[in-house]
């Protein structure tokens, strides 16, 4: 059917992002749809159990979707790009998606650059209950711990010196 990010598919409804989909698959009988945990979860959604990697029948759950993400070698990737698809692990959810941060090596403006790497470090230390609260999860520590040596190696003022370093 292809491989771009609006596949056409000869037969069915389509429907705009996430809501639109749960919405829409609600509403039809016998309906199949992929959509965010999140989603299916506020709309009661019927979800399928699926085999993993290692051969195991999992649930789409936080406690699967954690275990993809702990289980991924995200120091390998440039950049931490990991796409969470069919991870190892006897637990871990076969489709699993992470969400980025994108931050220039050398920003322009150094304020709103040490602002927002603050802000995220917040995230990272005070946000894990209010991500689960909404069916997300928070990153790994040892990710989190990557992130931050990242940070102090690769984003620097115009004199080289690291443009936000988390508190200890």
């Amino acid at each position: 059917m292809g491989s771009t990010t609006a596949v056409e598919w000869p037969i069915g409804a389509g429907a705009a992002g996430n809501e639109g989909v749960a919405s829409k698959v609600a509403g039809t009988k016998g309906a199949i749809g992929y959509v965010e945990y999140a989603y299916a979860r506020q709309n009661r959604l019927t979800y399928s159990r699926l085999v993993n990697r290692d051969g195991k029948t999992v649930s789409p759950s936080l406690a699967s979707f954690a275990a993809a993400a702990d289980n991924a070698n995200w120091e390998r990737a440039p950049g931490f790009g990991v796409i969470l698809t069919n991870e190892s692990g006897a637990a871990t959810w076969p489709v699993t998606g992470a969400t980025f941060i994108l931050m220039p090596k050398q920003p322009s403006d150094v304020a709103a650059a040490a602002a927002a790497l603050k802000f995220f470090d917040w995230a990272y230390a005070k946000g894990g209950k209010m991500a689960e609260e909404l069916d997300y999860v928070p990153m790994p520590a040892k990710v989190v711990a990557a992130v931050h040596r990242l940070w102090a190696a690769q984003i620097k003022d115009p004199t080289g010196k690291p443009i936000y370093t988390p508190p200890k």
